[in-house]
């Protein structure tokens, strides 16, 4: 690599594009009653007092027909109580301070003791399989000019990037194989940004049955501006781009279901679900402490049914879509990690391969521009005679940024102008090479 990639363009929604409505009333929430005045009991339980609109705002609902009427019923069964106008002098019930009371102290203890959750009001499960759905990855397609794009910051063959749009229009799944060095993960990770052009809608979280999975979460997802066509939006959804979520080696089977918090009685998304609409990379397959084909297993069912059963704590089990592009990256070879049967699976295999001595060249080139050393043809031919061509030493796409570091190092450390000289190129490839 040779910069940094091009910030993405700010993603606007798709023609078709899922936009939640706005409730109206706490029907069309989809939530009970009894749910609603749990929730808002333990905000008012943690943060004390709050006018009706910090309430709605707190659970992200409107005030209006929703939480107005969760206040009624606070009011009406002595679970909290009025106490006063708002500072902002008007006299509307929405500004009016309510505090919890006695009796609401003791529900709200109650409800605990099921849930910590005191977030947005969730949605229903059923809503969200229905929203996902309506925001396929199909609605996503690439072309050559905006593959070369995404990609300009790297060097790659014209096969390879023949290879790679075709992936991503899949929408389903790619294998990118090879040594290692030669930039997979940097591949994956933009492709997964082909797809920040346009925008989802994900909940922040989700109901099933009176518990909660949370969905939404700052690390993985990156709001957007709503655009929405002045159009008024369930404000329980938030518009994110497509995802593009990475795991590695901490990846196991545990974490590709439901993670139950048992000290706050709640559900934490797994990675595929956070990713649904965009991209899951699980990069350097096979080193994780799981057995590649115990992982390789657990994909079988979402790969051919484009759906995922999820497991509750009760042993309920739960379906969810599955339209997550996903990419494994290896450094091992396929035959040791997968079968036959896996492979079919899997519709797009590509290998990234050891660069050609000209795309090393146009690497090289592109580091030291960007690093700000002096190219040389003639120490480019002394690097490559005396450490790769005698030793017979595979090239590797890492290889020049590795090794300009490594010049840039010691020109400070020597307190010289960095440059590819004999002498520094050699004490660069002596700190940097080991023979295994």
């Amino acid at each position: 690599m040779a910069k940094a990639p091009e910030t993405p363009k700010e993603p606007t929604i798709p023609p078709a594009g899922f936009i939640p409505p706005l409730p109206r009333t706490v029907q069309e929430t989809g939530l009970s009653m009894g749910f609603l005045t749990d929730l808002a009991l333990k905000i008012m339980y943690f943060e004390g007092n709050l006018s009706g609109l910090d309430l709605a705002e707190r659970m992200s609902l409107p005030y209006p027909g929703v939480v107005e009427q969760v206040v009624e019923f606070l009011k009406r069964e002595k679970l909290c109580e009025v106490k006063g106008a708002g500072t902002g002098g008007t006299f509307s019930q929405a500004s009016y301070q309510y505090a919890i009371a006695e009796k609401g102290r003791a529900m709200a203890r109650e409800a605990l003791e099921r849930s910590n959750y005191a977030g947005a009001a969730p949605v229903p499960l059923d809503t969200y399989n229905k929203a996902i759905r309506a925001q396929p990855l199909s609605q996503v397609a690439v072309h050559p000019r905006t593959v070369r794009q995404s990609l300009s910051h790297l060097v790659i063959n014209e096969t390879t990037f023949g290879q790679l749009g075709p992936a991503v229009n899949s929408g389903k799944s790619i294998f990118l194989f090879g040594p290692p060095g030669n930039g997979k993960t940097a591949i994956a990770e933009s492709i997964g940004r082909m797809l920040f052009n346009t925008a989802v809608y994900i909940p922040y979280a989700v109901e099933i049955a009176g518990q909660v999975i949370k969905v939404f979460d700052y690390v993985n997802h990156i709001p957007v501006t709503q655009l929405d066509g002045g159009k008024a939006v369930d404000p329980r959804w938030v518009l994110i781009r497509r995802p593009l979520i990475v795991t590695g080696g901490e990846l196991t089977l545990e974490t590709l279901d439901l993670v139950y918090d048992e000290t706050n009685k709640f559900y934490e998304a797994p990675f595929q679900m956070k990713a649904n609409g965009g991209m899951l990379l699980i990069d350097d397959f096979g080193r994780q402490q799981v057995r590649p084909r115990d992982l390789l297993n657990r994909w079988i069912v979402p790969l051919e049914k484009r759906v995922d059963f999820l497991t509750l704590h009760t042993g309920r089990k739960i379906e969810v879509p599955f339209d997550v592009l996903i990419v494994f990256s290896t450094n091992l070879a396929p035959r040791d990690l997968v079968d036959e049967a896996f492979l079919r699976r899997i519709r797009h295999k590509i290998e990234i391969k050891n660069p050609t001595f000209e795309e090393f060249r146009e690497i090289f080139q592109r580091v030291c521009t960007d690093k700000g050393i002096p190219f040389s043809e003639e120490g480019l031919r002394y690097l490559l005679q005396e450490y790769y061509i005698k030793p017979r030493r595979p090239l590797r796409s890492c290889h020049p940024r590795d090794l300009a570091d490594q010049v840039l190092d010691i020109a400070r450390y020597m307190n010289v102008q960095p440059a590819l000289t004999r002498d520094l190129i050699d004490r660069a490839c002596t700190a940097y090479f080991v023979e295994l």
